[in-house]
Formats: structure tokens, sequence, C-alpha cells
């Protein structure tokens, strides 16, 4: 089994980082990456079976939300090589934002596994995590 884990403190209170991206739909945070969010279907971002396809090439779909934990967990179920169906399955992401005890901010963790295709999917999933968060950040500390 693949695994990659992320995180990042954000100097923004928990409540406001959670209210920004628990929208499944709305990537405005992430400009740096993610290009384009085509939504499948008739689900809002909030609602657990919302699918979204991300830059014409990642198709998702929301397995889990939990306000009261500020978490949610997705699905990539296909997308470009290394995270394809042909490559990887049961691939679970997921995101939490908690808050930073001492000074007010928050902590989000962003955390993937997998079946199969394992080094590649790590070293590709984790660069775009990365990635993910440093827009987050930037967008949340303005």
């Amino acid at each position: 089994m693949g695994r990659t884990y992320q995180s990042i403190v954000i100097n923004a209170p928990a409540e406001r980082v959670w209210g920004t991206i628990r929208d499944f739909h709305d990537l405005g945070w992430a400009p740096n990456v993610v290009t384009r969010v085509d939504v499948v279907g008739g689900k809002k971002g909030n609602e657990v079976g919302a699918r979204r396809v991300l830059n014409g090439a990642f198709h998702e779909t929301l397995l889990e939300v939990k306000e009261e934990d500020r978490t949610f967990a997705y699905s990539i179920d296909d997308g470009p090589s290394p995270v394809s169906k042909a490559e990887v399955s049961n691939y679970v992401g997921r995101v939490s934002v908690r808050p930073v005890t001492e000074g007010g901010g928050a902590f989000v963790e962003w955390s993937s596994a997998w079946q199969k295709n394992d080094q590649p999917t790590t070293e590709f999933c984790h660069g775009i995590y990365v990635a993910l968060l440093a827009d987050m950040k930037k967008s949340l500390e303005q």
C-alpha cells in the first residue's frame, strides 16, 4: 500500500481555513495548482457523492465530510499516470484542519493511501499536495 503525508501551519484561524477549503467544488484558494474544476452531477460541494474533474484530468469523488472535526475524504477515481485507474486502486485522500493551541493558527494535514504503483504515485502526489498546501497558506495569510 502506498501512502503520503503532508502538513502545514497557516497563520489564520482554523474556522476560516475550514470555511475556505470545505467546498469540494471550489479550489479558488489554489490558483497555481488548479486551473479548472468541472463539477460532475448535481451534488453540492459539501455533499457526500459530489464529483469533480480537476484540470481536465483528475476524476474525484467526495466520500466523507465531518464538519465538527473539520475533515473530508475523497477518492481519485481516475487520472493521468501514475494515478490512473489502471495503475492505482482504492485511492483515498484525507484533509483535516485543527486549531493551533498557541497563536491561533491552523494545522492542516493532507494524507492519502492507495494500492499498487507505490513509489511513482508517492512522488507524484507528494509534490502536488505540497504545492496545494503552499497555495492554501499564501491565499489564507493575505
